[in-house]
């Protein structure tokens, strides 16, 4: 291209950068002065409800870090997840006790009972002669970027892909190597976990048509790939039907709510009691005296007049009980609801109709305390089950969060359920922090009411 077509063309992408420029500086203005309103809840409940910057504060503001080291005592197999509940744990005690009805055992033999167990007995050939294993994981989720393999990050589905890499038949380890891909297994899981989000029992399968794998083998290569943050729990051959995901008939989660400053708390007393007001610092109040509560009926009108004339916004608690969380989790039980309206991130296809709806099996709410492994009192704090069929993407923080936030509201009973008619998703709280939830176990089976570890 000669000088003369380079000065005939430079002023149009001058004109064309000048015209960019202020279009990314116009957008960028109205980007700044955008405002964010708070969604207009009509349900009355005591108090307003938090903001989502208040509610993002309150949730964020905890001891996480002690949660995280119990989840991480408990995936190396120091403690038990019961012992949670355990109000005459000692230390030198074994980590398989007993909560009311179920045994840390039952609990794991309840998430391997499955149909698919064993393999065809006869010759198998072509498309049969395929081994499917069954692989139960347990993993930290501080120390890894989530399950999903993702570029660059530390993932619990690429370090155990690598690891089944070893494992894989010559064929498919020749088809890598043609397009020049690492050598790797594909491992399909249960359910893909978030980032900070643990695993006691998290289920994924592999399969080869290698027929001199040991099962010893795969679970060494495993164990030695990340000791402390990752563990085969348990290992077997299964039928070539068999999927994590599609062969799944429910799900348990749990996530722990860790209160501020609860070692100098006064003993709670049980639902159903009288119940005390647990303040944002994990201290007991006393009673709420009715009288003095304003009753928010979403009204922006409805507002405090102070001392000094000034009007200030409408009164809002940072108090609530356990109580009462658990019995707005329990109104959904037993029920086919759609759960979009707790939804995050999901696609446009999936936001309406049935890849939406989910049938609650077990929802509640109990108090606990942290064992800790040197004498003195543990951090007590909140734990909340949920057992369903499935779960959208990061629903249960969502609804643990919104649970949170109608409960200070004293919002009514039925709070979780008027919501699933909203439009807005703003109508929710934003997701509770990750490093409080862990996915427990999958079933295979039909779900048992009593195999749950909040009665």
């Amino acid at each position: 291209m000669n000088s003369v077509h380079i000065g005939k063309l430079l002023p149009r992408y001058q004109r064309i950068a000048r015209f960019c420029g202020t279009t990314m500086a116009k957008e960028q203005r109205q980007s700044d002065n955008k405002v964010y309103f708070h969604y207009n809840h009509t349900d009355p409940c005591k108090f307003a409800r938090w903001t989502t910057r208040e509610s993002f504060e309150f949730m964020h503001g905890r001891p996480w870090q002690e949660v995280a080291d119990f989840y991480s005592n408990v995936v190396n197999g120091n403690l038990s997840l019961l012992q949670l509940f355990d109000e005459d744990f000692i230390v030198d005690k074994s980590p398989m006790q007993t909560h009311n009805n179920l045994d840390v055992a039952k609990l794991s033999e309840v998430c391997n009972r499955t149909d698919f167990e064993g393999t065809l007995k006869e010759d198998r050939s072509g498309r049969l002669e395929r081994v499917t294993f069954k692989i139960v994981l347990s993993y930290h989720g501080c120390s890894f970027d989530g399950w999903q393999k993702q570029p660059g990050l530390n993932t619990v589905q690429g370090l155990v892909e690598q690891c089944l890499g070893r494992f894989v038949d010559e064929r498919k380890a020749q088809l890598l190597k043609e397009k020049s891909k690492p050598l790797e297994g594909c491992a399909a899981v249960a359910g893909r976990t978030d980032k900070g989000v643990s695993a006691l029992q998290q289920v994924c399968s592999f399969y080869t048509w290698r027929k001199d794998i040991r099962i010893q083998d795969i679970e060494d290569v495993i164990n030695s790939t990340a000791p402390g943050k990752l563990r085969a729990v348990s290992i077997s051959e299964v039928s070539r039907s068999f999927h994590p995901n599609f062969s799944a008939k429910w799900r348990r989660y749990l996530y722990i709510f860790p209160f501020n400053g609860g070692e100098n708390r006064e003993p709670s007393l049980r639902c159903g009691e009288e119940e005390n007001i647990l303040t944002e610092n994990g201290h007991y109040g006393g009673q709420r005296d009715v009288s003095d509560e304003l009753r928010w009926e979403g009204d922006d009108n409805n507002l405090i007049v102070r001392d000094d004339g000034e009007l200030q916004g409408p009164k809002k608690s940072s108090t609530f009980t356990v109580c009462k969380v658990n019995r707005l989790l329990q109104q959904l039980e037993g029920k086919l609801l759609s759960y979009r309206i707790f939804a995050r991130d999901t696609k446009a296809s999936r936001s309406i109709g049935p890849p939406t709806e989910c049938f609650m099996y077990h929802a509640r709410a109990a108090e606990a305390t942290i064992p800790q492994p040197h004498p003195g009192a543990g951090r007590t704090v909140m734990c909340i089950e949920l057992v369903a069929n499935r779960f959208l993407r990061r629903m249960v923080r969502v609804l643990v969060a919104t649970s949170i936030r109608e409960a200070a509201a004293g919002a009514e009973d039925d709070a979780l359920l008027k919501l699933m008619d909203a439009t807005c998703r703003r109508a929710t709280a934003p997701p509770a922090p990750p490093e409080g939830l862990c996915m427990v176990n999958v079933g295979y089976a039909e779900f048992d009411p009593r195999n749950c570890i909040i009665p």
